[in-house]
């Protein structure tokens, strides 16, 4: 189902810092980096009345490949075997609350949880139904497997929406990804990861990283040895020597833009809390075994920081190495289900989420920063013949904990084999609105695309039940 391509790091567009070093010396020649602030580069962003929602920042955990909802949040322990799986439900936090014995440490935290369990798209491919969610849009058509991004199904995904809308906090972007984009096994990139009709000018940061790796670093925040903070600043200084220098341009709008690009490229470079967002080695030994030193758990952990530094949206999406099986790649769980779940997935999933939850309330983040936890579908209530189950869009489960989200919740029923919708089915649409509503966006307002066209940014309704 999904593979990552293994290729050097790189940061948005593909620019490396060598690039962002050039244009900073460069700049009497017109060298432009609109991909470094949207809201500079575009347009004065779409004006959008404010909820009054709680959440500065949204942290989007993506379990690519579709988790079992019998497994995580909604056991079914009166099911038959072929359907309720080898794994029982564990009592948690909230009495009368039960999840899936495989996540111990979430069942601690379920009193700030509010869990979605008729979450539906009705579509069972991975990548259309994927656009779905991560868009809040139905890909046309539905059930299109191997499908890529582009028109008619390019609407702007969460990250790219946040962009556009919010200013940035800090000194990057309001909406980064990591560790990589999400592939189907051909090599076919899902649509509904980037920016769409709005363009690259609000195209979500992608950080291509292993940041669980002894070695690792993003090259493009990392000086090289024979430039250090002081020699960057010297070439600062010249280049603001020469602008001062060049005679007066016919566009002071345009050089006005240019001078932020750069100024931006020279802060995110320095010795700056933008860089240092990115380096792990700031955290102590101990909280960085709290996340679990998986793929997964660091890049939640710098999903954390990258919030504290000022990003509006983070989407952490599930790390998928080259050890993972073909049959059953991430939590596409085809086959072998149980043992996967049991000895791989479950434990960096549940120690992930569970630290994350209790690092952002213990530094008194959590009502201001949305944790959502989503894919893009379900599995089917009962195993193949493989031991796994296959694609279900018709019902799953999500959850959603901090940013003015009441905790202890449970929202919706599927029925009694978690097959489809009981009662309060929620569509991505709804999560989307909720989402924006939470970030203080009115999810009724709309957008305008290159043709000038007014676009609602969601066609859902709040999941007012859910909200503190």
């Amino acid at each position: 189902m999904l593979s990552l391509q293994q290729s050097a790091v790189r940061l948005c567009e593909g620019f490396q810092r060598r690039e962002l070093l050039r244009a900073g010396g460069l700049g009497a020649l017109g060298l432009t980096m609109p991909w470094l602030d949207g809201s500079v580069a575009n347009a004065a962003p779409d004006a959008v009345a404010s909820t009054g929602g709680q959440a500065k920042a949204c942290i989007v955990l993506f379990l690519m490949g579709g988790p079992p909802q019998h497994s995580t949040f909604d056991p079914k322990p009166n099911a038959p075997a072929e359907v309720r799986g080898q794994f029982g439900p564990v009592s948690t936090a909230v009495p009368g609350l039960q999840i899936c014995e495989l996540w111990p440490r979430t069942a601690l935290i379920t009193d700030r949880l509010a869990i979605l369990r008729a979450m539906s798209t009705g579509d069972n491919a991975h990548s259309s139904s994927g656009y779905y969610m991560l868009t809040g849009q139905p890909h046309a058509p539905m059930n299109a497997e191997n499908v890529n991004p582009g028109f008619p199904n390019d609407f702007p995904n969460l990250g790219a929406m946040t962009r556009r809308l919010l200013s940035p906090r800090g000194q990057l972007p309001a909406a980064i990804r990591l560790p990589h984009r999400i592939f189907n096994t051909d090599g076919s990139v899902w649509p509904g990861q980037d920016a769409g009709f709005l363009g690259q000018a609000v195209e979500p940061w992608l950080l291509n990283c292993q940041p669980a790796n002894p070695a690792y670093r993003i090259d493009e925040f990392s000086l090289s040895s024979d430039i250090s903070d002081g020699r960057l600043q010297a070439r600062r200084q010249l280049l603001q020597n020469l602008r001062t220098s060049l005679p007066a341009t016919a566009s002071i709008t345009a050089e006005e833009t240019y001078d932020q690009l750069t100024e931006k490229a020279f802060d995110v470079l320095g010795s700056s809390p933008a860089r240092q967002a990115f380096e792990l080695e700031h955290e102590s030994a101990a909280t960085r075994d709290r996340y679990g030193r998986s793929q997964f758990g660091q890049s939640v952990l710098m999903g954390r920081r990258l919030v504290e530094a000022g990003v509006s949206l983070v989407q952490v999406n599930w790390y998928r190495g080259p050890e993972e099986p073909s049959d059953a790649p991430c939590w596409d769980s085809h086959a072998r289900e149980s043992q996967r779940l049991k000895d791989v997935l479950c434990p960096s999933a549940d120690q992930a989420l569970a630290a994350l939850v209790d690092d952002l309330t213990e530094r008194g983040m959590l009502q201001e920063t949305l944790v959502v936890v989503m894919a893009e579908f379900g599995r089917t209530p009962r195993f193949n013949g493989a031991g796994g189950r296959d694609h279900w869009g018709h019902v799953f489960s999500v959850a959603l904990a901090g940013g003015g989200v009441q905790g202890g919740t449970v929202y919706g029923a599927s029925d009694d084999i978690g097959a489809y919708a009981k009662e309060g089915r929620v569509s991505p649409q709804d999560l989307t609105a909720t989402i924006f509503h939470c970030l203080g966006l009115d999810p009724h307002a709309t957008i305008t695309d290159t043709l000038g066209r007014p676009l609602p940014i969601s066609r859902g309704e709040v999941i007012s039940s859910i909200l503190a």
